[in-house]
């Protein structure tokens, strides 16, 4: 995290002082435009790894749980069964004190006046052996379970330790190919990098959304564009949340989070769990959701406009919806009514937020 913040500050710095010594030479023959497209390439491999490993991360957080769980249900077992063998002790040594100290209740039964005594104690007798049959079936009963639960603990552990190594190489995976978008941002020229953003902020044409205007917020959808507005400026951090820093599905996660509604952190998990929404029936609040992957994510806000941290070297910004290619919306507040009279656009307070937070 500090290098990405560290390459985040050279970038900007870069931009409006000289290239130090030692400076990378910019890939020679290749067009700005060329190297945008490079570079959300190279971005795109790396929001893919690191999407899998949210995913992953994700299941590593429940299967943990689990194995908490089946230890604490093995602990209990246990208990139950040293239990169990201290009544079966204690019974045993009953038995051994009552075939001691008296005669069987045949032979006192022969040789009494009164027989109920021996009638009364034969009965006991067999209480205390359907008790000490009881307890020898629970221990029978609680050794097998133990034995489930051990092998069910052993194999909850394996799954964890399988998901804790898979969640490391594909966190490897997706610094390394974020270590490649660094490098080629690192190798650019101040005016490559002016160009660069020029044409990610300005030269990328909104889709036309048909339909007739959409249709205005929900209260919980104005929110969200709310605080989606209030992180404008902010840099994009790989995996990161907020407050100071996001990266894309922390944004919109968080600007719903924010909203009073909790959604899915990946932008895959929002995609594939989220109600769908028409491109052309879009409301603010909504999300848009781009590549086939899905692995990118950004808050649409009105006008055709989304507000989205769009990778390493940027920061959160108001763009075209177009900015990237389209693979469809979803809509976290489906079941909520819009707001009625309907608000003012809210894009026009966009200025006033774009040179507080000091970007534009």
């Amino acid at each position: 995290m500090r290098r990405l913040c560290a390459v985040l500050l050279t970038a900007a710095v870069t931009l409006s002082a000289p290239a130090p010594r030692g400076h990378a030479d910019p890939p020679p023959g290749q067009s700005v435009s060329t190297l945008l497209g490079r570079l959300r390439t190279l971005h795109r491999s790396a929001e893919e790894a690191t999407k899998a490993y949210e995913a992953t991360d994700a299941k590593l957080r429940l299967q943990r749980a689990a194995v908490a769980r089946s230890e604490e249900e093995l602990a209990r077992a246990r208990t139950d069964l040293a239990d169990s063998r201290d009544e079966a002790g204690r019974l045993a040594r009953e038995q051994y004190r009552g075939t001691a100290e008296a005669l069987s209740p045949v032979v006192t039964f022969l040789f009494t006046a009164d027989p109920q005594p021996a009638l009364d104690r034969r009965h006991e007798l067999r209480r205390a052996a359907g008790r000490r049959a009881g307890t020898l079936g629970r221990l029978a009963d609680g050794a097998q379970r133990i034995s489930g639960l051990a092998r069910r603990a052993r194999e909850a552990l394996d799954v964890q330790i399988g998901l804790a190594e898979r969640k490391q190489k594909q966190r490897d995976t997706a610094r390394g190919r974020l270590d490649e978008v660094e490098k080629l941002l690192a190798a650019l020229t101040p005016a490559q990098l002016a160009e660069l953003r020029r044409l990610e902020e300005h030269d990328v044409p909104a889709r036309p959304l048909a339909g007739g205007p959409p249709p205005p917020p929900t209260q919980h959808g104005a929110m969200a564009v709310d605080f989606a507005y209030q992180q404008l400026g902010k840099p994009y951090v790989w995996g990161s949340a907020g407050p100071a820093s996001f990266d894309c599905s922390g944004l919109t996660s968080q600007a719903w989070a924010h909203a009073g509604s909790a959604i899915p952190r990946t932008s895959q998990e929002q995609w594939r769990s989220l109600p769908k929404v028409p491109l052309d029936r879009l409301r603010p609040g909504d999300l848009v959701v781009y590549f086939q992957g899905a692995t990118h994510v950004a808050l649409y806000v009105g006008d055709g406009k989304v507000i989205q941290a769009p990778r390493p070297g940027t920061t959160v910004r108001l763009s075209p919806i177009a900015a990237n290619p389209l693979l469809g919306a979803v809509r976290p507040d489906a079941g909520d009514d819009p707001l009625a009279p309907p608000l003012p656009v809210l894009l026009e307070s966009a200025p006033a937020l774009t040179r507080r937070t000091g970007t534009g």
